[in-house]
């Protein structure tokens, strides 16, 4: 099988269901917004070895997420969001705080390097959130999608916190 199809070409593409809608419709600029969320994330995962399995997980959780996004009224039964994910990174997200020194202003991203990753993938996910936020949708599931996105940027943020800390570096805030 060929990796190119041809069949976009002429600025159409199809959402899952064979609707042909043109590349800068909606759901397709948000579920490439989350392709490139998911890539970034990899990026997390080549430098962050220990948490190669949660975010594994997250990677997952995204893929099941856009698959939601780029369905428009289709007749294909997509796999159910997975809500609880939603749960699961906020008690991640609760671990991780306790591990680390209260938030005393607005943190400006720097060093360690896998810290400032974090928070270039968490302006991705805002990016996405904002992407999904205007899309109408019959799926139920898409509420959902749109928490896990939101509660994401904040794991995203709080894990940036929490690999600086852990390595002992010291956090820099922006104080006006």
């Amino acid at each position: 099988m060929k990796i190119y199809t041809k069949t976009g070409d002429k600025g159409l593409t199809s959402l899952v269901g064979g609707k042909r809608v043109p590349k800068n419709h909606p759901r397709v600029m948000a579920y490439g917004d989350m392709d490139e969320l998911i890539s970034w994330i990899g990026i997390l995962r080549s430098d962050m070895a220990c948490l190669d399995e949660e975010l594994h997980r997250i990677q997952c959780t995204l893929m099941n997420a856009s698959a939601h996004v780029a369905a428009e009224d289709s007749q294909k039964k997509l796999p159910a969001f997975p809500s609880d994910d939603i749960a699961w990174l906020e008690n991640r997200i609760d671990e991780m705080t306790a591990a680390i020194p209260p938030q005393k202003a607005f943190v400006l991203p720097c060093a360690p390097r896998e810290a400032a990753e974090c928070h270039v993938a968490r302006t991705v996910c805002r990016r996405c959130e904002r992407s999904i936020t205007g899309i109408e949708s019959n799926d139920g599931d898409m509420e959902a999608v749109a928490r896990y996105i939101n509660r994401l940027s904040d794991y995203l943020f709080t894990l940036a916190r929490y690999m600086t800390t852990g390595q002992s570096l010291n956090e820099d805030f922006w104080l006006p």
